[in-house]
């Protein structure tokens, strides 16, 4: 199996069996994503505790892309702090818009899987789409609990 199969097969099984695809039911946070070019839309619901992301969710609807990098992206991000989450979102922006190296994303391998996307650069916005609701959301928490 070459790497390019590998990768699909990562992204079509996050796709088709997204982890923590839903809603919170009362969310400290939650943003909207979409992206006007494809349709993409992305929903993203965040419980926050002590500056630790302790519970995510996501919902929406698009290619399986997007669909796949915000299955990812969840699990990455899930029990990071806020800190951490802002750093692996920005270092994933840079393997996929700066030719910033897959390793800089340690060793999450799932990860990994989206930069074959870069092979097909219109399709790029689609894997940042929750990345981006992501940093949102986590700016709007911090604007609402500054003192």
């Amino acid at each position: 199996m070459s790497l390019d199969d590998l990768y699909k097969e990562v992204i079509l099984d996050h796709y088709q069996t997204p982890r923590n695809k839903g809603k919170l039911d009362d969310p400290d946070v939650a943003t909207r994503g979409h992206n006007p070019l494809c349709g993409d839309e992305i929903e993203l619901s965040l419980n926050i505790s002590d500056d630790k992301i302790t519970d995510i969710a996501f919902g929406g609807r698009g290619c399986s892309i997007s669909q796949a990098s915000a299955s990812m992206m969840t699990q990455s991000v899930k029990g990071d702090s806020l800190e951490e989450a802002d750093h692996l979102g920005d270092t994933f922006k840079a393997v996929m818009t700066a030719n910033a190296p897959a390793e800089s994303l340690g060793d999450d391998e799932e990860l990994e899987a989206l930069q074959g996307v870069k092979k097909y650069p219109v399709r790029v916005k689609c894997a940042l789409l929750p990345w981006t609701a992501l940093h949102e959301a986590l700016d709007l928490y911090r604007r609402r609990t500054k003192p």
